[in-house]
């Protein structure tokens, strides 16, 4: 055997694993830092339970405006809530009421 067919053998018998390596190490790299990688689950995880925690603040806020808003309907109409909203929206109060002033920047509620 001449050193040339000798070599050429060598590099064909390792041309395989290479090729081998090299694809396993491809989808070892896009597995750990491609858009659908491990370190993207990661984000993708931690903006779902941002929107989880934030979808649980709506729904309780919704809850409450129901509430209110259904203190305020016919069949279940409650005087004072009534009373309250017309004098806050009309800006409007009784002879016989107190009024205590506050300044500009202060909310009662």
């Amino acid at each position: 055997m001449s050193l040339a067919s000798e070599l050429k053998r060598r590099v064909l018998a390792a041309v395989p694993p290479v090729l081998g390596l090299a694809l396993v190490g491809f989808f070892a790299w896009h597995t750990l830092h491609g858009s659908r990688g491990l370190i993207a689950l990661g984000a993708i995880q931690e903006q779902i339970a941002l929107a989880e925690s934030e979808l649980a603040r709506l729904e309780a806020e919704r809850i409450r405006l129901e509430r209110r808003v259904g203190a305020l309907r016919a069949e279940h109409l409650d005087g004072d809530a009534l009373d309250e909203r017309a004098r806050l929206m009309l800006n409007m109060v009784r002879p016989d009421d107190i009024v205590l002033p506050y300044g500009p920047n202060e909310r009662l509620y």
